[in-house]
């Protein structure tokens, strides 16, 4: 079918009426992945009038083979291990840590520069929804909804336009609800759904987080 999206804007118009029940909810909360997740997040949380803000999570790599992830950080100062995987691959405590304070770093840098020295809004209690420009393996989403889970949310909903199908599925497994606009097959890759997937910077999104009185705002037809 081609093209789904014109750009984020117009993805996040789409995603927003898929998740129209949750407007104007007092116990909602719209968390979106830097970077592109936020200009999703952005219009998602103007049209359903809900609080938006960053939830920064950042792999930990397998030292030597960094495409897999050993665990996570997160915003709140969540970390989770894969200990089984650390075990086999006998990496040392050390080397763990090591990863861990090179990765809190970087963290800590997005947090300072799109929050502006504000702390992550308390997920105690509420539905969350976490918001991204799509899914691919969903490795950092996973990731994501496992640190969250942690914070102690009451349920936690992962919210997509664009995904492959069998990512979908298998987040059902540790979220509480899995919205995905569009689950094209054949699948290729996020960018492929989108007219305009220009990266997303750190100035945009520390606009669209700090700025929310000046945000535009939208609504559901």
């Amino acid at each position: 079918m081609g093209i789904r999206f014109r750009n984020r804007r117009d993805a996040g118009q789409r995603l927003a009426k898929d998740l129209a029940s949750y407007a104007r909810r007092d116990d909602v909360l719209v968390l979106a992945l830097p970077r592109g997740g936020v200009p999703v997040g952005a219009v998602v949380a103007d049209t359903l009038e809900l609080p938006l803000d960053v939830f920064v999570v950042r792999k930990l790599g397998l030292p030597g083979h960094e495409e897999l992830a050993m665990g996570a950080i997160a915003s709140g100062g969540v970390r989770i291990l894969d200990r089984d995987l650390i075990r086999l691959a006998r990496v040392p405590a050390a080397e763990v840590e090591r990863v861990t304070a090179r990765e809190m770093a970087e963290l800590a840098r997005r947090e300072r520069l799109y929050r502006d020295g504000r702390s992550l809004p308390d997920p105690r209690g509420k539905t969350v929804i976490l918001v991204d420009d799509g899914l691919a393996t969903g490795s950092t989403m996973r990731a994501a909804v496992e640190a969250l889970r942690l914070e102690g949310p009451s349920r936690i909903i992962v919210a997509v336009p664009v995904a492959a199908a069998e990512t979908c599925n298998a987040l059902r497994q540790v979220a509480d609800e899995v919205v995905c606009s569009e689950t094209p097959e054949p699948f290729m890759a996020v960018g492929s759904w989108y007219q305009d997937f220009s990266q997303t910077s750190d100035a945009e999104v520390h606009e669209l987080i700090g700025g929310r009185s000046s945000a535009p705002k939208f609504s559901l037809p």
